[in-house]
């Protein structure tokens, strides 16, 4: 039996496949695979599989995690080449190793948001939204654990920041709270909507680029 570790890219149309489905297009591309996944006990057994930190839909990420267990042991370096011919566009296997930390030991993300602006980005965007975004405070209205909607104070969340304009659209790259509690950098454009409304963005897109430990070192 091997506990292992997947590192894929999730991108494209793909960004727009649920959570739930995507554990489905995982446990059809094992089973076309050949791959023996070790199942839950009970009356109703499933393949024991879960994601690092499940990614919002519509986002884009280029280090998601999904871990598993086999019942057989097997060469993990070379399943990604195997894996990947029965998976949809827009989802690629990296590679396959076995865990070096576990999931609560995950403790930022690297991501990059973009702000599009129709009518290109008003005048001295970057600056007013950078000043914003790192002030002392941030309170916006986050959606909590029991579903409901409060003030929050997401500035504690927000660890690193750096605008840059490009025609169009603004650039943040950004460090954020993973967990416990962890921040959505799609919500940085609410906020901006509801603190600076003339500066609000026509769209939102996310990508996450890297997961972080504590220290701010490479999470696998």
């Amino acid at each position: 039996m091997a506990k292992l570790r997947l590192l894929f890219v999730k991108e494209d149309r793909a960004a727009y496949i649920s959570h739930l489905d995507l554990l489905r297009t995982f446990q059809r591309a094992f089973l076309r695979l050949g791959l023996v996944l070790r199942h839950s006990q009970g009356f109703h057994p499933h393949p024991i599989l879960s994601f690092a930190l499940p990614l919002p839909v519509g986002q884009c990420s280029d280090c998601e995690l999904l871990d598993f267990e086999t019942v057989e042991d097997l060469d993990a370096a070379a399943l990604p080449a195997g894996l990947n011919p029965f998976l949809p566009q827009g989802i690629r296997v990296r590679a396959c190793y076995a865990p070096a930390w576990p999931v609560r030991d995950l403790a930022r993300l690297s991501c990059r948001a973009a702000f599009h602006y129709d009518r290109g980005v008003p005048e001295n965007g970057a600056s007013e939204i950078q000043a914003l975004l790192t002030g002392p405070s941030l309170v916006i209205q986050k959606r909590t654990k029991r579903k409901s909607m409060a003030d929050v104070d997401i500035r504690p969340m927000l660890h690193d920041l750096t605008v840059n304009e490009e025609p169009g659209v603004l650039r943040l790259d950004v460090v954020v709270s993973a967990q416990n509690p962890g921040l959505n950098p799609a919500l940085l454009g609410q906020a901006v909507g509801t603190y600076l409304p003339a500066l609000s963005p026509d769209f939102v897109t996310v990508r996450r680029l890297e997961l972080l430990d504590e220290g701010g070192g490479c999470f696998r």
